[in-house]
């Protein structure tokens, strides 16, 4: 895997934009036949580097920005093979063929990158959504809960995005806040500047965190702690009681799959995160993976929170995550009572772009049926 994908994401482009007929002078075929062996030899080492067991952030730094970079270039390398194919039936011929196409091909990954860069360092926009629950007591009608997931701070330097993301929670005026996982990805020493701010989130019923698959890279319990020293309240298959003008709510959590054999007594939970739970109040369940959903319908769960997707991030890798998802993003049914909100995420992991896959802060206003 390390050496054929690389080879592939490198070789794809070699061919469209360098040796598939644009007729380049020798040294420019040379110079940019060299680039890619060495993008294409750079990669796996960076990556290996940045996020094997030595940890290194720069070389991470550089070896995800490389990926998302070389992603854009192939995927629009592979839109450029089918307009030659079109240019080539219309009887344009070589080398003004291919080389309209590489320009076309530049031209395009030049503005999605920046596009990217920019959409994904802003602070995220607000997406507002409500949501109607048959169960829900009236005294809780209009339960404002902010949603934040996927913040992944890690090699890249986000603490003053950390705090601005804070000021424009707390502008919200949320009921509760919880966040849907991948909180960071390193250790709690690595990563202390950037996920401190959310200790100044303001939410006067509860703040609440469920470990996402990425704490499990580096050790969920440390950000657990963490998290519960910020005065957040980890639900790890477990669950507390929100309570508003005499009428309660549910408020759950379980771990992600990946745990599972990472930490003691780790993995999902559903049956003891909802033990001793009042079977008439309405449950909201923080799960990382939309996946989750189906153990989520079986209990009766009202609305699932999750994220995990990003949205797909970078288009169209979201290709790819719907074969192991069951939705990208926003709001869906499932079964006769579940709801599942699926949040695009609020930060990005790895490469610093998203293209056709903006981030979010999200306000779930909670409605009565």
């Amino acid at each position: 895997m390390l050496v054929v994908i690389p080879a592939l994401l490198f070789a794809v482009p070699w061919w469209v934009l360098v040796a598939g007929g644009q007729g380049w002078p020798g040294p420019v075929f040379a110079a940019a036949t060299v680039l890619c062996a060495a993008g294409a030899v750079a990669l796996p080492v960076l990556l290996t580097l940045g996020h094997g067991r030595r940890h290194s952030d720069a070389a991470a730094r550089v070896g995800v920005t490389l990926l998302g970079v070389v992603w854009v270039v192939f995927t629009w390398s592979v839109l450029g093979l089918l307009a030659e194919s079109v240019l080539a039936a219309a009887g344009v011929a070589d080398p003004l063929r291919s080389r309209d196409v590489t320009a076309a091909v530049l031209g395009v990954v030049a503005v999605l990158l920046v596009h990217g860069v920019i959409e994904a360092r802003r602070v995220p926009r607000v997406r507002e959504r409500e949501v109607r629950l048959e169960r829900l007591g009236p005294g809780l009608d209009g339960l404002r809960v902010v949603v934040l997931a996927d913040t992944h701070f890690g090699p890249i330097e986000r603490s003053r995005w950390s705090a601005r993301v804070v000021e424009v929670v707390n502008g919200l005026r949320p009921d509760v806040v919880v966040h849907a996982g991948d909180l960071a990805d390193g250790s709690v020493a690595a990563r202390d500047g950037q996920v401190r701010p959310l200790g100044d989130v303001r939410a006067p019923l509860g703040r609440f965190y469920i470990p996402g698959n990425h704490e499990h890279f580096s050790g969920a319990v440390q950000w657990i702690e963490y998290l519960q020293r910020l005065g957040w309240q980890p639900l790890v298959n477990t669950h507390r009681v929100v309570e508003r003008g005499g009428d309660r709510l549910v408020l759950a959590g379980i771990d992600d799959p990946t745990g599972v054999g990472k930490e003691p007594g780790g993995g999902p939970d559903l049956p003891a995160a909802l033990d001793g739970a009042d079977p008439a109040s309405p449950v909201l369940l923080l799960a990382h993976q939309p996946r989750q959903v189906v153990d989520a319908v079986s209990a009766g769960v009202d609305l699932q929170v999750s994220g995990h997707t990003h949205g797909g991030q970078i288009w169209p890798f979201h290709l790819l995550v719907r074969t192991e998802q069951p939705v990208l993003s926003g709001l869906s049914r499932h079964g006769p009572r579940t709801q599942l909100y699926t949040s695009r995420g609020t930060g990005f992991w790895g490469p610093p772009l998203r293209v056709f896959a903006p981030s979010e802060i999200t306000v779930l206003t909670l409605r009565r049926a």
